[in-house]
């Protein structure tokens, strides 16, 4: 059976038949006339090649074929119509929607827990999924929907594409607590000297701080390139190797490693963090309350404990 062949509203006819019993009750139910609910029924008939509904006495008497869909369908009606009451009026409380965010693991560990404390108070069913996203692909993954919103530092899009900062954060460097060089301080001096660990998804290019450091004619010795900075702390903590990093997530981190967090011992630019989404859902309530959620996680994340 060709999906494209079956109207919606023929379906829902027949459920009204099978809960009423009767073409005459259906039809008072969809305020439709008696001969529209024939003539549905008609029509479904011969969709289905199945009488699904067989007359004893004023009783229409569901054939077995009805019998074995009608609990299928039903749950298909109320999904639809679920769905499109939520398009218009997003009930966080009652919402069962799952929830795509592209995001990358230097905010995972900053913002999940204060955006999952958040949304298990207020939308106990709905479903957060925070997934790694390709940039030449982000355009195409919002206006397709398999990202609600991405969060990630800002690059050219198309006009279509609307973003806000929610985050601008400074660069700092951390060290592990009975480091030989460092105690407290950190001069540029002290900083080059040191072996560098250089944390990037990519295979090869420099880091933001790098670039800074060129502008100047200086130059760090970066002798491990690492894909996550949880790793990079590891090492932190068993070698003189220190990591540059956005120092919101340094602290956040370091309340489980210990290690000293300095300052950047040169004007760098900020880490800022800016939310994507695409324009078409702008005045979309589900996707403006995860915007409104994003935000305050954010804000809360700024001053870890």
């Amino acid at each position: 059976m060709n999906l494209h062949r079956i109207d919606l509203n023929l379906l829902v006819v027949l459920e009204a038949i099978y809960t009423e019993g009767g073409i005459t009750r259906a039809a008072e139910r969809l305020n439709v006339t008696q001969p529209a609910v024939s003539y549905a029924l008609g029509r479904l008939r011969e969709l289905l090649n199945d009488p699904l509904f067989v007359r004893e006495g004023h009783t229409m008497v569901p054939t077995p074929f009805t019998r074995n869909m009608i609990e299928p369908l039903r749950q298909s009606l109320r999904s639809i119509e679920a769905t499109l009451s939520e398009s218009k009026d997003f009930d966080p409380a009652v919402s069962e929607r799952r929830f795509t965010l592209g995001c990358r693991d230097v905010l995972e560990a900053r913002i999940l827990p204060h955006l999952m404390k958040r949304v298990a108070a207020a939308a106990p069913g709905v479903q957060i999924a925070t997934v790694q996203f390709r940039r030449r692909e982000t355009k195409n993954d919002l206006v397709s929907g398999r990202l609600d919103v991405l969060l990630d530092v800002v690059l050219p899009m198309s006009r279509h594409i609307r973003h806000t900062r929610i985050s601008r954060d400074r660069y700092a460097v951390v060290a592990r607590r009975d480091h030989p060089d460092i105690q407290g301080g950190l001069d540029l001096d002290t900083y080059l000297k040191q072996g560098h660990i250089m944390v990037s998804s990519r295979p090869t290019g420099l880091g933001v701080e790098d670039f800074e450091l060129s502008r100047r004619g200086l130059q760090r010795n970066v002798q491990l390139r690492c894909q996550h900075y949880y790793a990079a702390l590891r090492v932190v903590a068993e070698t003189d190797l220190i990591v540059t990093m956005p120092e919101l997530l340094a602290r956040v981190m370091n309340q489980h490693t210990g290690h000293q967090v300095l300052p950047y011992p040169l004007e760098a630019p900020h880490h800022n963090v800016h939310m994507c989404w695409h324009a078409n859902m702008d005045n979309d309530p589900a996707n403006r309350w995860l915007r409104e959620q994003v935000m305050q996680a954010v804000a809360e994340s700024q001053s870890p404990a």
